[in-house]
């Protein structure tokens, strides 16, 4: 699959605390910067983070339950390869990365099965990391 990479700005209130996590804990190459922004290789893609003070940024996290979860909304991420979602969600566990919703598999034995794990950022900034057993079957109805 050739896809192109994609381009996420989010606010953050801590810049510092945020760039630390992103290039430490997820371990995003940083790109370019200024004392407000900073750009990181978010596994292929741009993201990056614009500092804002905190009664700039809505704080207006809610959920939607999906298989007895209740899923941030919103939320961003990406779909690794199977063996580099392992390996990302062991390195987090390891890294005592506290989860909202705990490593599991979706729809196993089934068209679409998937890993899936979300855990926050240090802004609250919901994160979802996801595998298909299939790749092919990303939009398989």
């Amino acid at each position: 699959m050739n896809v192109n990479p994609f381009h996420l700005a989010i606010p953050v209130k801590d810049l510092a605390l945020c760039r630390s996590f992103y290039n430490e804990i997820l371990e995003c190459p940083e790109g370019r910067s200024s004392e407000q922004w900073v750009d990181f290789n978010f596994f292929g893609h741009q993201l990056v983070i614009h500092q804002k003070p905190s009664n700039e940024i809505p704080n207006n996290q809610i959920s939607n339950p999906v298989d007895g979860h209740d899923v941030p909304v919103p939320h961003f991420g990406v779909v690794l390869d199977w063996d580099k979602w392992i390996e990302l969600s062991e390195k987090l566990q390891k890294k005592n990365i506290t989860f909202v919703i705990e490593p599991y598999i979706r729809f196993k034995g089934l068209v679409g099965e998937q890993a899936t794990m979300f855990f926050l950022d240090p802004e609250n900034n919901a994160l979802e990391f996801k595998s298909f057993k299939n790749i092919n079957h990303l939009f398989e109805k």
